[in-house]
């Protein structure tokens, strides 16, 4: 199945993890358990909770810096994905010859568990987690890891699973090379993260890509028809694998289609045809139909049967921090949808509802182009709240096209203002398009304090 050969990195001996986050425990409890002489190097400090756990494994460890000399006689390097290859330690572990390779592509050797594998630009955390919902209601023995919950490489360590869903960021991907997905998704591809990739959008596309290197005839692979980035990367990137793809704009002979009265089709010849009510899946929204359409597809091929993927599709619950509804009050809906770290989640969220919306905007910019959002904006916004430190370009943005924007100071505030601006019969929605570390540890973070100031209104 997913088994790297032997052939392409040392099985013992000496092995470096740079970084301790859940990624990189993982790594050296798993490269430990596997026989090697393993040590933690981190450049920032370690958290309490992992650095208990280094300890009651016995793992050597250091933070606040690294000891370049002694990392550079290890015989493997496994790194944290959150590392760029222009990082002065990596630079020189490449001018090295060191095979520097992250926890993914080094876990996925030790197990014969089958990979089902989910990137995009948007949804992969949804679909991840639908994926794993509808293959637990079916009684498979499966893990979720990747860039969500324990890390694989623990997983594999110390679980025994049979199937490993999978969340995999471009990060994950880069630095990837041997490993093969049995299947894989790709979502969609919009611009995010451009400054890892030198700014252009074909270095990005090309990461995601990553995802069916290796794949053979044996294996699956998913992608929207109706995504042009994806397409576009097509004519680039072949495959051997089995391909469906998932639209809502046409109808397929096989594949995840809308039908006639917005049923969702699903068929991937691995038996009888799937068809669900679009109006009966548990997640709504056009976005969350491609969503569901590859979770559909992935079950199909795992020969999921029809009724216990409809119970499923109609039965899970969002996560956290994704279009999660908080509280209505006075007749104004709050929603958290604090993971909308870029332009695009915010548009899929808008499109999402059918009410006047406050929204809160704003946070770190990644060089965002907000003009996709304008006519949604112009249509559906009624205000906007701007968090962050540099709120201007927001205020450029959209100027004509909403009757007003405010600057909040906190997150309270900022709940405060919205919820004297809404109206009953609004949504007062958190999506901020940027990333949250001005004002924020991360994006759940801010989600939490989104939600405790407005259960505290």
């Amino acid at each position: 199945m997913a088994i790297i050969s032997k052939e392409f990195y040392p099985q013992a001996g000496s092995l470096v993890v740079l970084g301790a986050g859940e990624s990189g425990v993982g790594t050296a409890i798993l490269a430990k358990d596997k026989g090697f002489k393993v040590r933690v190097s981190d450049s920032g400090q370690i958290a309490e909770r992992y650095k208990n756990q280094l300890l009651q494994e016995g793992i050597p460890f250091e933070e606040a810096g690294h000891s370049t000399a002694e990392i550079l006689k290890a015989d493997l390097i496994v790194k944290s994905p959150g590392i760029p290859e222009t990082a002065a330690i990596i630079v020189s572990l490449k001018e090295a010859g060191l095979p520097v390779i992250g926890e993914i592509e080094f876990a996925a050797q030790y197990t014969d568990a089958k990979l089902l594998c989910i990137t995009g630009s948007n949804g992969k955390s949804t679909t991840t987690m639908l994926t794993y919902h509808i293959l637990k209601e079916a009684g498979l023995n499966v893990g979720l890891a990747g860039n969500i919950g324990q890390s694989f490489a623990y997983q594999v360590a110390r679980e025994s699973f049979d199937h490993y869903v999978l969340e995999i960021s471009s990060f994950m991907l880069d630095d990837m090379y041997h490993f093969r997905a049995d299947v894989a998704v790709i979502l969609n591809i919009t611009a995010d993260h451009l400054d890892r990739y030198d700014h252009k959008m074909e270095n990005y596309v090309d990461s995601k890509f990553r995802m069916i290197r290796n794949q053979t005839v044996a294996d699956y692979f998913i992608y929207c028809l109706d995504d042009p980035e994806t397409i576009a990367g097509l004519k680039r990137h072949q495959t051997e694998a089995v391909t469906f793809a998932i639209t809502q704009e046409q109808q397929l002979s096989q594949g995840a289609y809308l039908g006639a009265n917005k049923q969702l089709v699903i068929d991937a010849k691995t038996g009888e045809e799937f068809q669900m009510p679009t109006a009966e899946l548990a997640l709504k929204g056009k976005h969350n139909i491609y969503n569901s359409m590859a979770s559909g597809l992935i079950a199909k091929v795992q020969e999921i049967r029809n009724d216990i993927l409809k119970q499923a599709m109609a039965s899970y619950i969002n996560i956290p921090h994704r279009l999660e509804s908080v509280a209505t009050i006075s007749g104004v809906q709050y929603s958290n949808d604090s993971k909308a770290t870029n332009v695009n989640s915010v548009w899929y969220a808008l499109e999402s509802y059918n009410t006047p919306i406050v929204l809160l905007l704003g946070g770190v910019d990644k060089g965002n182009d907000y003009s996709i959002l304008k006519d949604l904006v112009k249509d559906k916004v009624r205000a906007i709240v701007c968090l962050g430190k540099d709120t201007s370009k927001i205020h450029e943005a959209f100027e004509s096209d909403t009757d007003l924007i405010v600057n909040a100071v906190s997150m309270e505030d900022a709940v405060a203002l919205a919820s004297n601006i809404a109206e009953k019969g609004d949504t007062v929605l958190l999506s901020p398009a940027c990333a949250s570390f001005d004002w924020f540890k991360n994006y759940e973070d801010r989600g939490d304090q989104f939600k405790a100031a407005v259960l505290a209104l």
